[in-house]
This record gives C-alpha cells, structure tokens and sequence, in this order.
C-alpha cells in the first residue's frame, strides 16, 4: 500500500510509459530516486516522506521492474544507457530541467551513464551502493572482462532456482532461493527485516521475467563456467562488455558533488561479492573455477573509489557501520544525516 501522503501517476514519454511515484510542493526542488534490481520505486516511499521542506521526490519504476510497460525491453547491448534515456526523457516530461539524482544498486549504475551524458542537469549525485562504472561481474580491476565475451556474468551467473521462484511470484522463504530469503540474507543485514517487508517483497516480485527481461538470455560459452551475456534484460546490461567508456563521468563538466553511502557489511556490491563468480570459485563455492590469474574476484569498491579519485567535483564517501546492501532502509536516520546534509550544500 502507497503511503497517504505520496501519489502514483502513469505517465507517457516518447521512451516509455511508467509509474511514477511523487511527494512534495509542485514547485519544490526536484530530486528523483532511481530504484534497483528486485525492486521498484515502493523501495524509497519511506525516504521520500523523509525529505527536508521545499524539495520534490520523484521515483519511477525502471523499464523491466514494477508496473513499467512490460513490452519495452532493455537492449543490453547498449549497457545500461536504455535506463539512463529513460530518466533523461521522464525529466523532459516533467519539464525538470536540473535534478538531484539518487541511485541504489543498478539505480547508481544507471546514474553513472546520466551524469555522462547530462552533467548540467544534475544538481547533485547521491550513489547508495552503487554497481560499479565498470559493470557487475566476471571483470578485472580495470573492467576488462576475464574473457572476451565476458563468460560468468550476466545471466548465466544467475541462479536458476531463484529466478524461476521469482517468476513464480513465490513468496515462501523455506528455500535459500526464495526471494523472500535472498532480500533477508543479502539485501540487508540481519537480522534486521523493514517493517513494510510484505510491501517491499510485493515490488521484488513485480520484477518482469523472461529471456528478454529478467534474468535475460545467455549464450554457450567455450570459458569458465560455460554461458555468457546475451543481449537483452537488465543483468545482461550490468555485464562489463557492455560499458562502453565505463568512466565517462570523470569527464563531467559541470562536476557536481557526489556523495557514495554504503553498509559496511555489504555483500552485493563489494570487493568480495557473493554474487560474482570471481568470488564464489575462489571460495570453492562454484566448481571449476579457473584461478585468480585466468578470473580474479572484481574489485567493486576499489573500482568505484579509483574512478571516484579521478572525478574533478566534491567527492564525499560514507560508510555506515553494521549495515548492508540498504542503507536507507537499515539505516534510515544515518542515511538521512548523510543525504539531506549533502542536499542542502548545493
């Protein structure tokens, strides 16, 4: 159930139509929320609610998630630039010509490409956990995939078994691959479990399904560990053969300040992901596996930090402790501390 104080709207670009959840003065200052994978724009009602006087909260349900029109597709051929068109063309809409933008996960990824392409309408970035600018997966420091076609990422590093409960709408959580037990093991620390945990799995679930949508479509593979990114759904957009100048950011101009905010004890996006193959062989978990040297662990925050240290703008890192993947879930009054302060220094 939305929260009374929020509303939903349909609204129509020339991309795409999608729901769009909205708080705040009509002529307050906008800041947009970029949802991301499992999720929906439900995710950050909460943090809408949240926000300081005089600003606008805008989060649209992404192509491929929530109630996004199910038959546009994301072609992940292009990375992740299909969302970023997507955002570029909602601000046109709304007639939005400068924004503060927040992304979460995928979100981040996804405002990476924005800030590329649009710096002069990004009034600030606020990146929680973000994917690194080099994608998700089967990479080395540098993003350089392991193997040419970039075997072990994409969707053929995704479990079958959950992906086939997802699409099931399965909202058990007796199996370590039910979404229900995937959002309370690495999504966020336990023990912690939102209050709107029912709200919140409803949105993990309306994630669209299929070999063009999630987990997408893989390709044989003669490398480690046999399948490789095909060409369509939002995993397959994250793969680093797709990130075509991963760090075009850097570049900005105008720079504007940036603030990265993450858990501490983030299993997702880390230097040690659970959901790299990189990582998983090297601790026995995935058999195979053909060595650091042939297919390391990514670096995912040694990545984002290294490409955070070239950007010309304020860069501000903060690390909460004793927290996951959801800062501002788990951590609602840290992460507020952190955001409305960055918010109110622009």
């Amino acid at each position: 159930m939305i929260p009374t104080l929020l509303t939903a709207r349909r609204i129509t670009t020339p991309r795409l139509t999608t729901r769009v959840l909205v708080h705040g003065p009509e002529d307050g200052t906008p800041v947009i929320f970029v949802h991301g994978n499992l999720s929906a724009a439900t995710w950050w009602e909460e943090t809408m609610l949240r926000l300081p006087p005089g600003l606008r909260a805008i989060a649209p349900d992404l192509r491929g998630y929530g109630e996004a029109d199910p038959a546009a597709r994301i072609d992940a051929t292009r990375g992740l630039d299909d969302l970023a068109d997507d955002l570029a063309a909602l601000m046109d809409a709304l007639r939005i010509a400068r924004a503060h933008l927040c992304g979460h996960s995928l979100g981040g990824g996804v405002l990476w490409r924005v800030l590329a392409a649009h710096p002069a309408r990004v009034l600030s970035l606020t990146q929680v956990a973000p994917a690194a600018p080099q994608g998700f997966g089967g990479c080395r420091a540098d993003g350089t995939p392991a193997f040419p076609d970039n075997a072990g990422s994409g969707a053929g590093a995704v479990n079958p078994d959950f992906a086939r409960l997802l699409a099931a709408g399965d909202r058990g959580g007796d199996s370590p691959f039910h979404p229900r037990s995937i959002l309370n093991t690495y999504v966020w620390k336990p023990p912690f479990v939102p209050a709107r945990i029912e709200d919140i799995l409803t949105a993990a679930l309306a994630q669209q399904t299929g070999p063009e949508a999630y987990p997408g479509d893989a390709l044989p593979s003669p490398h480690w560990p046999g399948v490789a990114p095909g060409k369509w759904g939002p995993i397959n957009a994250m793969a680093p053969v797709f990130q075509r100048d991963a760090l075009a950011f850097t570049r900005a101009d105008p720079a504007p300040p940036i603030l990265w905010i993450r858990g501490a004890d983030d299993p997702v996006v880390s230097d040690s992901s659970l959901f790299d193959l990189g990582c998983l062989g090297a601790l026995g978990a995935v058999p195979g596996w053909p060595g650091a040297d042939v297919f390391p662990p990514q670096p995912m925050i040694t990545q984002t930090r290294a490409a955070l240290a070239a950007y010309p703008g304020r860069v501000t890192e903060t690390v909460l402790p004793d927290c996951g993947h959801s800062p501002y879930l788990e951590a609602p009054a840290a992460f507020d501390r952190a955001f409305h302060a960055h918010l109110s220094a622009v």
